[in-house]
């Protein structure tokens, strides 16, 4: 497991509930080096407990989008991890 933490930016003043310490647990991972909230938007559906989906590859990493109820949240995630290995993280991080 961790060799280096990474970084959480703080950029934002508001943020999904119960996320900020799941991102907390994530850049204790090795090959994570830098986690970003982004942007929070409503949405139609309706999910009751913290979902998080890898999106989009960005340059560096990966768009993941954090949902819990009717809120949606971009995270941006700097890594050196594969999809499939930080799929993976998020999954132990989650449970």
């Amino acid at each position: 497991m961790p060799k280096s933490k990474g970084r959480l930016v703080w950029n934002h003043s508001t943020h999904l509930q119960g996320l900020i310490p799941v991102l907390e647990k994530l850049i204790n991972y090795t090959g994570i080096s830098t986690v970003t909230p982004g942007v929070i938007s409503r949405s139609k559906s309706h999910y009751p407990y913290l979902k998080l989906r890898i999106s989009v590859p960005v340059r560096g990493g990966y768009k993941i989008i954090a949902r819990q109820g009717k809120t949606v949240q971009e995270v941006f995630i700097v890594t050196k991890l594969s999809r499939q290995e930080l799929e993976t993280v998020i999954n132990k991080v989650l449970s």
